[in-house]
């Protein structure tokens, strides 16, 4: 530590703040499970035959790109279900999200959403929020209901039971968004869906895995969800692909979603790569690494933070079903130290000064924190959080463990510089 003091200029009581709460870290299970998820991804690259073949980019319409199909069958089998569709042209996880949710919906369905309010970004794809006749799931007539959780932040399962009975299609979001509840883990994502299928044999359960993939050793296909989503510039994609996103689950739903994200007949088998397969195969190679690295940081984040007297979600050591630490700092102006502490340890852009801005999408100006490689990876150590009660920051992140934990010094470091909390 005092070498990385000569670098960054860290008190004395900073580094002991953070030698101690490092000590009260338990990484052994988080190794275990990095171990455990990255023999399966190699074992799924050597079954599935990947070659230099595959790093060959097409262009026009695409097709016969082997690259792009071996790395569907490569995600397909790490996530345990039939199919999958991979494309870097998904410009970000609610584009993922919103392809998925009009590819399996129609005219008169209706979807339940299972585990609360959906992230911001998604509430006005479903017509939530926004203009009437913009394109909404409900200006096509799809019926939207919702099951709030408990207050413990548990699945109300006996409300489950009882909205599914009638729907098409259950949404399950996984990450805790802008609020404080727990991430779901795949033990309550399985105990939703068995909930679900027992109430509606037909039900289409689809979760949004962002932030989650590779947390733990098992993915929500694996415990009875139909289709998981996700981006690739959070977990999948290991830091390295700069762009894209994946829907993955059942056959037959995974050719209707790319029915949509294509055109009707086409689906998979258009759509050209334009040199982006090798950077999606070698990060999701080393995706189980870099998610490794990111628990890590959250967790030294929530132990060192605890320290100081915040309280974070989840604590230190507790289960994690995703990358994401929140920490409640209760002002406005602890929140906008934290950022900019965030943004000083970061390795693009470390002389910027965030600031609050109105961000597409959102109904509270934004501040967000993200010196990264890749625009808006939050697999790269990054924060961002709603101007708003109470005041939480939402941490994500940290590509190599060492910088992740000194970008959360950093943090501590301006907040003490400003004199707002005494180490």
């Amino acid at each position: 530590m005092q070498m990385t003091d000569n670098f960054f200029g860290f008190d004395e009581k900073i580094l002991k703040l953070a030698e101690e709460a490092e000590a009260a870290c338990c990484f052994k299970k988080i190794d275990e499970i990095k171990e455990y998820n990255s023999s399966k991804v190699l074992s799924a690259f050597m079954e599935n035959r990947v070659s230099e073949q595959c790093f060959y980019g097409s262009s026009g319409y695409g097709y016969g790109d082997v690259g792009r199909d071996v790395l569907d069958s490569v995600y397909a089998k790490v996530f345990g279900t039939e199919d999958a569709l991979v494309r870097h042209n998904f410009v970000s996880g609610t584009h993922a999200l919103s392809t998925a949710l009009w590819g399996i919906l129609r005219t008169g369905d209706k979807i339940v959403s299972v585990t609360g309010a959906p992230y911001d970004t998604l509430e006005e794809v479903i017509g939530l929020k926004g203009q009437k006749g913009n394109g909404s799931l409900i200006d096509y007539g799809i019926e939207y209901e919702q099951v709030d959780l408990q207050e413990n932040g548990s699945p109300d399962l006996n409300a489950i039971s009882e909205k599914v009975k009638t729907a098409k299609a259950a949404y399950i979001q996984r990450s805790r968004g802008y609020s404080l509840r727990p991430a779901l883990t795949i033990e309550d994502i399985e105990e939703i869906c068995k909930c679900a299928k027992k109430a509606n044999p037909d039900i289409i359960i689809m979760v949004d895995n962002c932030y989650g993939e590779f947390v733990d050793i098992k993915e929500p296909t694996e415990v009875g969800a139909d289709l998981i989503i996700g981006s690739l510039i959070k977990n999948p994609g290991g830091g390295i692909a700069r762009t894209g996103g994946y829907i993955a689950g059942r056959k037959d739903l995974v050719e209707l979603c790319s029915y949509r994200l294509t055109c009707v007949g086409m689906g998979k088998e258009v759509g050209c790569t334009l040199s982006q397969n090798r950077e999606m195969f070698l990060g999701f190679f080393m995706s189980p690494e870099i998610v490794a690295n990111a628990v890590k940081t959250a967790d030294f984040a929530a132990a060192v933070f605890s320290k100081l007297g915040f309280e974070s979600f989840p604590a230190k050591n507790e289960k994690r079903s995703d990358i994401i630490t929140a920490i409640k700092l209760s002002n406005p102006e602890l929140l906008k130290a934290f950022c900019c502490g965030i943004q000083k340890g970061s390795p693009i852009d470390s002389f910027v000064t965030p600031e609050p801005w109105d961000m597409p999408g959102y109904d509270s100006q934004v501040i967000m924190a993200a010196g990264a490689f890749t625009m808006g990876a939050s697999i790269e150590l990054s924060a961002d959080a709603p101007l708003r009660e109470p005041y939480a920051v939402w941490m994500q992140g940290g590509i190599t463990y060492s910088s992740g934990k000194t970008g959360v010094l950093l943090a501590i470091k301006e907040m003490a510089d400003k004199g707002l909390v005494k180490l």
